[in-house]
């Protein structure tokens, strides 16, 4: 098998077969004007270290290259991007700051987690007051940029697996955000041991209880399942049912559940599908307990023993030098 991903006038592939590498190079040099570079190493601003059965991608020279356009490189380090129980408002009444600089910040940190869940959540957060950013917005983005200038060396590892189940965590914060109410939701999805997708975001209604922002966010994780499900397929790899970890039991039932409640008959239709995909063993919705919850780092802030731990289980590690 042979897979291709293209980027406008960038190319990687990879195969399982050496001669299959090399014909595909022979005819796309036959037909266009391009220059191989070899195995890869760096792209997109990635570094991506292969070995025979590891693989480590980190964005290490970006993350150093940007705490230092900002005039951070020798700050004092911070352990964890944001505070525990982060709670932050508008702060209507507070100095305002470059609002440039401020998304400049931003943009290049919302690109930093591509390789970086473990500041997902404090830059999403952070994220909202664009429009109108004020001086303990920007300390809040300087806090993350001093937990990147001393972890710049992370990287995620990957390991041959040959074991493919799709599994997934979600996790919420009830009514987190102290202004709207709105809980924000969180993700992470690992094929095998290998952790290859993950989200942070603020749901778009109000939960009247913890069981319905649960119940939101497991919805919203069974549609990055379902589509996670469907690339693989197409890569030729075949999932029998996916599992979906929640620490929250009342959520689990209410995804068994058929019947109308009047605590739950006001939950807006559309997230009310996964019971579908319960009920035809697409998916299946276990428990967990809340101290071995991943996603709870992509929905809050923690303490430093909590944080360091759920990095290392997410498979994030130091570069070696």
């Amino acid at each position: 098998m042979m897979v291709a991903q293209i980027y406008v006038d960038d190319i990687v592939f990879g195969g399982v077969s050496n001669h299959l590498v090399k014909q595909l190079v022979q005819q796309m040099e036959a037909e266009f004007e391009m220059s191989m570079v070899g195995e890869l190493k760096y792209f997109l601003g990635f570094q991506i270290n292969q070995m025979e059965d590891i693989i480590f991608i980190s964005q290490a020279n970006y993350a150093k290259n940007m705490t230092k356009k900002f005039g951070l490189e020798t700050s004092k380090a911070k352990r964890t991007p944001s505070a525990t129980h982060l709670k932050i408002t508008k702060d209507e009444d507070g100095k305002a700051v470059d609002v440039s600089l401020y998304r400049i910040m931003i943009g290049r940190l919302l690109y930093l987690t591509a390789s970086r869940p473990d500041i997902a959540h404090s830059v999403g957060v952070c994220a909202r007051y664009q429009a109108n950013p004020k001086e303990s917005h920007l300390n809040l983005v300087k806090r993350i940029l001093k937990y990147v200038q001393g972890t710049y060396n992370h990287e995620l590892l990957y390991t041959f697996d040959t074991n493919t189940p799709l599994v997934g965590y979600c996790d919420a914060d009830w009514v987190g955000n102290t202004e709207d109410r709105k809980s924000t939701s969180g993700g992470y999805f690992f094929v095998g041991n290998n952790l290859v997708s993950w989200f942070s975001k603020k749901q778009n209604s109000v939960s009247l209880s913890t069981a319905e922002a649960e119940y939101i966010a497991a919805g919203s994780s069974c549609t990055q399942l379902i589509w996670m499900k469907q690339m693989l397929e197409e890569y030729g790899v075949k999932l029998g049912v996916m599992t979906l970890y929640c620490d929250n039991m009342s959520a689990i039932s209410i995804s068994k559940n058929p019947v109308q409640h009047s605590r739950t008959k006001h939950i807006d239709i559309r997230h009310h599908f996964i019971r579908n995909l319960v009920e035809e063993g697409v998916v299946k919705l276990e428990h967990v307990s809340s101290d071995k919850k991943l996603a709870d780092i992509l929905s809050k802030g923690l303490d430093v023993n909590q944080f360091e731990y759920l990095k290392t289980a997410l498979g994030l590690c130091v570069m070696n030098k």
